[in-house]
């Protein structure tokens, strides 16, 4: 798999349609959930909208992603100030919740949380964390077509959800070098994703966007 398959992506067994279907149903999944996913609406907050879709351009527009064009990139957001977090699932959809919005000082600083967001899909972060999951021995059964049980059990927890795992510190740290280089290629101050962090090592509110991220300093 190593020698044949595309390094950028690390061994994964999933398929970038999987990717596409895995974010397509959290989509809906969000969508059928107003209360605990209160969503702004895209006609009635539309300069709200203009402003996000913007800044998600400038970065797509860098040429540095791989799956500009095959991923959705669609964004939403979210209303509750409360919570400081943003996410973005297979295939691109991404999440900002307005509590982490009015947390950031400028533009720059919400770019770098955008191509972090990004950056977690283009490189297929949630689906390579599903092949360490179940583990490459059970998956190449499963290809094999030695362990039809295994492929019908795996299609199930897809349909649950229960395989959106935690990304790895390497994840992370790899997503914040790549928002960096997203950024230095747009007219924003790639210091921006920098600023972001000292913002929160000064801050005394829980930063959701935390949970698995390492901390700041580092």
């Amino acid at each position: 798999l190593s020698s044949c398959g595309d390094d950028s992506d690390g061994i994964n067994i999933f398929s970038l349609e999987d990717d596409k279907q895995l974010g397509l149903q959290k989509e809906q999944e969000i969508q059928g959930n107003p209360a605990e996913f209160p969503l702004l609406s895209e006609s009635q907050y539309a300069e709200a909208y203009q402003h996000v879709e913007r800044v998600k351009d400038a970065i797509l527009a860098t040429g540095l992603l791989k799956y500009d064009s095959e991923f959705e990139w669609a964004v939403h957001i979210i209303k509750n100030d409360t919570v400081l977090n943003a996410f973005c699932t297979p295939g691109g959809y991404i999440y900002f919740y307005t509590g982490m919005i009015k947390f950031l000082d400028n533009e720059a600083e919400f770019a770098g949380v955008m191509g972090h967001e990004m950056a977690h899909a283009d490189r297929r972060h949630s689906t390579k964390q599903m092949t360490e999951a179940y583990g490459l021995e059970v998956l190449l059964s499963v290809v094999l077509g030695n362990n039809p049980n295994q492929l019908a059990q795996i299609a199930a927890d897809l349909a649950a959800g229960v395989t959106s795992l935690a990304f790895s510190r390497d994840d992370e740290y790899e997503a914040d070098e790549l928002s960096v280089k997203y950024l230095y290629e747009t007219t924003y101050d790639a210091r921006g994703v920098a600023g972001f962090f000292e913002k929160i090592e000064g801050s005394s509110q829980t930063i959701e966007f935390l949970s698995t991220h390492p901390n700041p300093g580092n």
